[in-house]
């Protein structure tokens, strides 16, 4: 009797162990900044964003630097002028500073230039690391993937586990 209750229990402990082992998720970390920074055609679409950006900047500092010098030019001129002329004065100060504001919105703020430009030139690049992504997951039966790079803080992660250079493989990318 003892012996048929140590076979059931082994029995048992047996099937919940291979019920356990067959749910168990199996996943992969990935750094994206990694994968990026890999990509030559990111390198290209960074140069060209700082080149805009940086035209921009120019473009909205010199406007700063005129305004600034009306600013100025009024300080030291207000007591000379009629009232008529400093609230003309003070039209035109508040026009440019509209125009300022503006500009850089337009090219710096939420939807602006800049974050059109980003999304035209990266996110063909994105989508070819998430189409990777998803052919490695599908492939190699990943339940899922982490990526260490944004959000997800991963406070630990076995090297082996860290897929970005089979990602950088299968988009044709040379590592190391």
């Amino acid at each position: 009797m003892k012996r048929i209750c140590s076979i059931i229990i082994l029995i048992t402990i047996f099937a919940i162990g291979n019920i356990k082992i067959s749910n168990a998720q199996r996943y992969a970390v990935i750094d994206t900044r990694y994968i990026l920074s890999k990509m030559p055609e990111y390198a290209d679409a960074d140069v060209q964003l700082k080149k805009m950006s940086t035209q921009w900047q120019r473009e909205v500092a010199k406007m700063q630097t005129d305004l600034d010098a009306m600013r100025k030019d009024f300080q030291a001129e207000q007591y000379m002028l009629t009232d008529e002329l400093k609230q003309k004065r003070e039209i035109e100060i508040a026009n440019k500073e509209k125009m300022v504001r503006d500009l850089n919105t337009k090219y710096f703020g939420y939807e602006g230039e800049l974050f059109v430009q980003r999304k035209r030139l990266v996110q063909p690049i994105q989508d070819k690391i998430y189409n990777a992504v998803q052919n490695m997951a599908v492939t190699r039966g990943y339940d899922f993937i982490l990526d260490k790079s944004e959000g997800i803080t991963v406070i630990f992660a076995d090297p082996k586990l860290n897929k970005s250079d089979d990602i950088l493989v299968s988009l044709g990318i040379k590592t190391k």
